[in-house]
């Protein structure tokens, strides 16, 4: 029976959407939803659960846990981040999957990146074009599809739609490992390239401040007396810079250095803020105790004190055996409709990161086409609506027919 099931007639119900696609998805892109905006993410929300709500699925609202933040003045203070939207629908089902996305961006309200254009008939540059609110759209039309169709019975879904993964997801992480344990597998709808090259293994990340408070004094009478936080700060990034390479594949990138004033004051406060990758899980412990025997040089330092703040928020995604054959899956279902699949492993990390951590496989590349993310040149490519939301919907559809294996079914046979 399922053999002779007809996914062409379940697919048909998209052939017509890209126009309400595009005119849904300029709208989104018309409210500021930057991670820091949170009236304008409860617009988005309220504008994401209209759009939802007719999958008929159990919809809340979640709150997030707050940010921890350390401000210019080396203080760690909270800063709340947007509410969650969660939707469930069948969990009893034999078909259980996590699909997972971020309604926030990167651009604030001061940005000024705010508007639309269109490039060519194909092409919308728009403020979370492609990352994500056009991966946003592809998973509800694939959705859409899948209760349309006579398997929909079969499949079970709890979707996670958070408002900081920008910034880290630090407050809805423990929602997204909560999730992936009642699934048997995820998908996550951040944009694959222009390409639509999807990306593999992932590396994990860190973000870190270090704070360094020394004392200040006039820089002409009493230079003497002084305590230069920021010169204890500069042996402190020249120290942490030096470990890129030290394990392979990780990199420490200093980013930011606050501190300082006028230059006839010694500066009694420098806040250094520094991101860390890696590929292997174990070399976080190490970057640790580095960083930390860095810190615990200046903290002795007579007239000094030094703290390190912040953590690793993103494990890696390795590629194991049970993920390439979901890739393998996903490739299989991509050749029907045409479409090529490829992936590559990144240095860049979201979501999928936390939720293949918590030991089911996931592909976390399944949203538009798409490029510049991150900049005022983001492009989401329009005719990938429709092709990326036919390919995740038939992959589900597949796997509740018993045409493809779950995902979740898979033995992995290596880490």
């Amino acid at each position: 029976m399922t053999a002779a099931h007809n996914y062409k007639a379940d697919l048909a119900f998209l052939d017509d959407r890209r126009g309400p696609m595009t005119e849904t998805l300029r709208a989104w892109c018309a409210i500021n939803s930057g991670s820091a905006n949170l009236a304008g993410l409860k617009r988005m929300h309220a504008a994401l659960c209209e759009g939802f709500a007719g999958l008929g699925a159990e919809i809340e609202t979640v709150p997030s846990r707050p940010h921890q933040i350390v401000t210019e003045d080396g203080e760690v203070v909270e800063q709340p981040v947007g509410d969650m939207l969660r939707l469930v629908k069948r969990p009893q089902a034999p078909v259980r999957v996590l699909l997972t996305g971020h309604m926030d961006t990167v651009f604030g309200e001061d940005h000024p990146f705010q508007s639309e254009r269109f490039l060519d008939d194909d092409t919308l540059n728009a403020p979370g074009a492609a990352d994500m609110k056009g991966g946003l759209l592809v998973m509800l039309n694939a959705l859409m599809a899948i209760e349309n169709s006579p398997l929909a019975e079969r499949v079970g879904y709890e979707v996670l739609i958070n408002a900081d993964e920008e910034i880290g997801s630090i407050g809805s992480a423990h929602m997204l490992t909560e999730a992936a344990k009642r699934a048997q597998f995820a998908c996550v709808y951040e944009p694959a390239l222009a390409d639509g090259t999807l990306a593999g293994a992932r590396k994990g990340s860190g973000n870190f401040s270090a704070v360094i408070r020394g004392k200040s004094a006039h820089a002409g009478r009493e230079h003497h007396l002084g305590r230069n936080a920021l010169v204890a700060a500069a042996d402190f990034i020249a120290g942490i810079d030096k470990l890129s390479g030290q394990r392979e594949g990780l990199t420490v990138n200093v980013a930011r250095l606050d501190g300082g004033g006028p230059n006839n004051v010694v500066p009694d406060l420098a806040v250094a803020r520094f991101n860390v990758r890696l590929e292997q899980p174990a070399d976080s412990d190490w970057l640790l105790e580095q960083a930390n025997a860095l810190i615990a040089e200046i903290d002795a330092r007579e007239g000094y004190s030094a703290k390190l703040e912040g953590g690793f928020t993103r494990p890696p995604k390795p590629m194991t055996a049970q993920l390439e054959a979901f890739f393998l899956a996903l490739r299989a279902t991509g050749e029907e409709l045409g479409i090529n699949i490829d992936w590559v492993p990144t240095g860049g990390c979201c979501d999928g990161n936390n939720i293949a951590a918590a030991g089911i496989p996931v592909i976390d590349t399944l949203g538009v086409r798409g490029a510049n993310i991150h900049s005022a040149q983001e492009i989401a490519k329009l005719d990938s609506l429709v092709e990326r939301a036919k390919l995740s919907a038939l992959l589900l559809l597949k796997i509740a027919a018993g045409d493809l294996p779950n995902p979740g079914a898979f033995v992995a046979e290596k880490t």
